[in-house]
């Protein structure tokens, strides 16, 4: 027992060591804080330039929405829920690969909406409509100690912007506030295009943005039917360019808003950037698919590893571990020589007494049971009367009588007839139990039973 409380206590010195350890090694990382120079546009992010507010409206609102954190292969099989828009917004922290950007306009092709929310966007995700193409710029540049929570330091200049003509998405909707940074897009027929591409930086003719603020001309309608027009549709633009333009790709449509301070958690209550924010991810009803794959939250994540990521928690719990296992190494690993295992006596001392109570009641030795008997109450007779073990029981019975209120001629005859059976004289079950209960009463009377015996002994000595 000893051994094993030196070896707890050793266990735990250890563990109170490797914790220690941990806590003095360990270095906590502050917290970035959000900025508009390295935004975090995922619907985890309660910052201001999140957008996990308009994630809750929705959900609270009644709203079918989802954070999709598969990857755009998922898109395309024939197992699981199918989100009928799928909204990406901001800069995604991992890049559309050629791959992904393939399945997702090929889903788009096949019946899907997509709704891409930047100020520029990944260009291979805005592919071009038919004859028109769409371009996007940026004129201001948010710099790295600008506070996005700063509402004065965000729409400085900034006019609220009306619809430009009645659209689905203007729909009770007044006028929307953007950002000082919001971009432009551009909107050029092929044959007008005059681009001057540098390293990320797109210019234009001025006689191409003015044409380009103006709605582009239809395309011919050579059918005699309906047919939609591939020609993007401007719903919010200013002076810079288009806000809010949607177009049809294959069955499906690509809606690009050039502002994610629109739908972010610092701008989403501002003028009416809640209803058209609602009114571009909501228009086909069905379930809503916030890109969240792309913003690093990938579902091959472990959620809660990812919770204890960068603290002394999983260190601590892989050296729990290594303990576990040494100890239980160790305990199945013999120290020394095998010991024989430890002989427990499990048999009462009744059950001697017992097994020969019975053999004597089977074989009917009715004189074996009683000499044990009188053997002992001899004994103690003659200790009582004070004489030897070789006193004939005549005097035994006179000496006790004297000294008890007995009879002696009753103890004597008492006596003889227990020594004529021992010595073979006939008798029965019935006779020998009658001597030995009197053999009992004559112990009881004189105080003499083994138990009285030893309680008086043990006082006396006290």
């Amino acid at each position: 027992m000893r051994q094993r409380v030196i070896v707890i206590i050793t266990l735990i010195a250890v563990v109170v060591l490797l914790v220690l350890l941990n806590a003095a090694s360990y270095v906590k990382v502050a917290t970035t804080a959000d900025s508009e120079d390295a935004p975090d546009r995922s619907t985890y992010n309660s910052g201001a330039t999140g957008t996990r507010a308009f994630y809750d409206f929705l959900h609270e609102s009644g709203f079918q929405v989802a954070r999709w954190r598969e990857s755009t292969a998922s898109l395309l099989s024939h197992t699981g829920p199918k989100p009928t828009t799928v909204v990406v917004i901001g800069d995604t922290k991992v890049p559309f690969s050629r791959t992904e950007t393939k399945e997702l306009l090929q889903w788009v092709e096949s019946g899907g909406r997509l709704v891409l929310i930047d100020r520029s966007p990944n260009q291979s995700l805005v592919p071009d409509s038919d004859s028109w193409m769409i371009r996007t710029r940026m004129i201001n540049f948010p710099w790295h100690d600008l506070n996005p929570g700063d509402f004065e330091q965000m729409t400085r200049n900034v006019k609220p912007v009306p619809p430009s003509q009645a659209t689905f998405y203007a729909r009770d909707v007044d006028k929307i506030m953007p950002s000082r940074f919001a971009g432009a897009i551009i909107i050029a027929a092929r044959e007008q295009k005059k681009e001057k591409l540098g390293h990320g930086d797109q210019t234009f003719d001025d006689d191409e943005e003015e044409s380009a603020n103006e709605p582009p001309p239809a395309p011919p309608d050579n059918d005699a039917g309906p047919k939609l027009s591939p020609a993007p549709v401007v719903s919010f633009a200013d002076n810079k360019g288009a806000i809010l333009i949607d177009y049809p790709h294959g069955k499906g449509r690509i809606v690009l808003l050039s502002d994610p301070y629109i739908v972010a958690n610092n701008g989403i209550n501002r003028a009416d950037n809640l209803q058209l924010a609602m009114n571009v991810v909501a228009a086909s009803g069905g379930l809503i698919a916030f890109d969240e794959f792309h913003q690093g939250r990938a579902s091959t994540q472990n959620a809660l590893i990812q919770y204890f990521e960068g603290t002394p928690v999983l260190a601590i719990c892989a050296q729990l571990a290594l303990i576990g296992l040494a100890i239980v190494w160790s305990r199945g690993t013999r120290f020394a020589r095998p010991l024989p295992l430890a002989h427990v006596d499990r048999r009462s001392s009744l059950e001697f007494v017992a097994s020969m109570a019975e053999l004597q009641q089977r074989a009917r030795a009715h004189d074996l049971a009683l000499e044990n008997i009188y053997a002992r109450v001899r004994r103690v007779l003659v200790r009582h009367a004070g004489l030897n073990n070789n006193s004939p029981r005549a005097e035994i019975a006179a000496r006790v009588a004297s000294r008890s209120k007995l009879n002696r001629e009753q103890l004597e005859s008492l006596m003889r007839s227990c020594e004529d059976i021992i010595n073979g004289a006939p008798t029965n079950g019935k006779e020998t139990l009658r001597l030995a209960r009197r053999l009992r009463q004559i112990e009881a009377a004189l105080g003499l039973q083994g138990r009285a015996r030893d309680a008086r002994q043990s006082a006396e000595h006290n």
